[in-house]
């Protein structure tokens, strides 16, 4: 089945009340699967084709506001238009789930993959989820909605899955059946939502004094999540025999030096790792599921063995300072007395591919950078000279 595909059933399998859609290359497969299957009556849901991404998110702010199961989907420069909308949607504290396929920013314009576009929504409060593959991304829509409708959460959810190279690639996915997803998923019961019989305000104006305290029970909320998708790992694992943690890690026993990837690359750079295995090199890998909240703990226990660590990033931060991950990655490392050395790499910008070789490259120039100390902010991988 076509991972886009797959996505919209596990969305029709969550038994959705609202789906808020606007088209964009390479989410646009999602949302007109959805259509036909609210055409064919195959899902009752209210269908809301609207004229923006604005528009989508705001719709589905809305929809959850009186209490409704919200969904929609997007990518790149409908994403950023999104951005407004996004502060509101965790500031009020709604539940709601959006697919991201991920795509590049423009400009120069391109349609291809790579993460600038959920990485400008960093800072947004929303949760943060990455799928490696196509059944990856069935099970996580599936377990977002769980997580972000749990009572100590309520904060909306992205789930990540790259584009093109992963949306519209065609794999085996298992898709479980009505039943058991009900037993997962429990219908939706919102605590507070827009009632003309009970009447509550939302969003209402927030004066200094009161500004600060709302920001902390958000940013408490959003780092409580990870405790919470712990739990929703666990019950999934025990009904579907699937577990998720949120930093994976691949042959990382006796490995001096990680790769350290996020989305769909994943499963080249296990190739690569495979390959300088057997040739005798102490390499493994660890990905990151869970990027918001960053989880701390369980990133550190994944690379506490290691010496080098090299960080892929797919978006660059403008003006010298590297990638999005690698700067997390260093801030959490600084005040560690013992850290490992590392590398950071940018690369797969704008659909650029990843390879088995270029892993591999990138691996022996992290071990050769750690051996020299050499001073290395980030390196811009396969750019061609003038």
């Amino acid at each position: 089945m076509e991972v886009s595909i797959a996505v919209s059933e596990a969305v029709k399998l969550a038994n959705v009340d609202v789906i808020s859609a606007y088209p964009i290359t390479p989410q646009t497969h999602i949302v007109e699967h959805l259509s036909e299957l609210v055409a064919d009556g195959e899902l009752t849901a209210a269908f809301i084709p609207v004229e923006s991404e604005h528009s989508a998110l705001s719709a589905a702010v809305g929809a959850a506001a009186v209490g409704a199961r919200a969904y929609t989907a997007t990518a790149s420069q409908g994403l950023a238009l999104m951005h407004e909308i996004m502060f509101i949607a965790s500031g009020l504290r709604l539940p709601m789930v959006m697919t991201v396929v991920n795509r590049a920013l423009s400009t120069p314009i391109n349609i291809w993959n790579d993460l600038s576009d959920i990485m400008a929504e960093r800072d947004t409060g929303w949760i943060q989820l990455f799928a490696i593959n196509g059944q990856e991304a069935v099970d996580l829509t599936l377990q977002a909605f769980k997580l972000s409708e749990d009572p100590r959460v309520l904060l909306p959810v992205a789930v990540n899955l790259d584009g093109f190279v992963l949306s519209h690639v065609i794999e085996p996915v298992e898709i479980p059946d009505q039943e058991t997803v009900d037993r997962f998923l429990p219908p939706y019961k919102p605590g507070i939502r827009l009632d003309p019989d009970n009447p509550v305000s939302m969003g209402a104006f927030g004066s200094p004094d009161v500004f600060t305290e709302i920001k902390k029970q958000i940013d408490e909320a959003l780092i409580g999540s990870q405790k919470v998708a712990a739990e929703v790992w666990k019950d999934f694992g025990a009904i579907f025999g699937r577990t998720y943690k949120p930093v994976e890690s691949y042959k990382t026993k006796g490995a001096e030096t990680l790769l350290v990837t996020m989305g769909s690359i994943s499963e080249t750079a296990m190739s690569a790792v495979d390959l300088m295995r057997e040739k005798g090199e102490k390499v493994g890998l660890i990905h990151i599921r869970l990027w918001r909240p960053f989880p701390f703990k369980d990133f550190f226990q994944a690379i506490r063995e290691a010496k080098v660590l090299a960080v892929v990033d797919r978006a660059l931060v403008p003006g010298g300072a590297g990638g999005p991950v690698g700067l997390e990655v260093k801030a959490a490392l600084f005040d560690k007395k013992e850290r490992p050395y590392v590398a950071e790499f940018i690369a797969g910008l704008g659909g650029r591919d990843l390879t088995v070789e270029i892993f591999t490259e990138m691996v022996a120039k992290a071990n050769r950078y750690a051996q020299t100390q050499k001073e290395i902010r980030y390196e811009m991988i396969g750019v061609r000279e003038k």
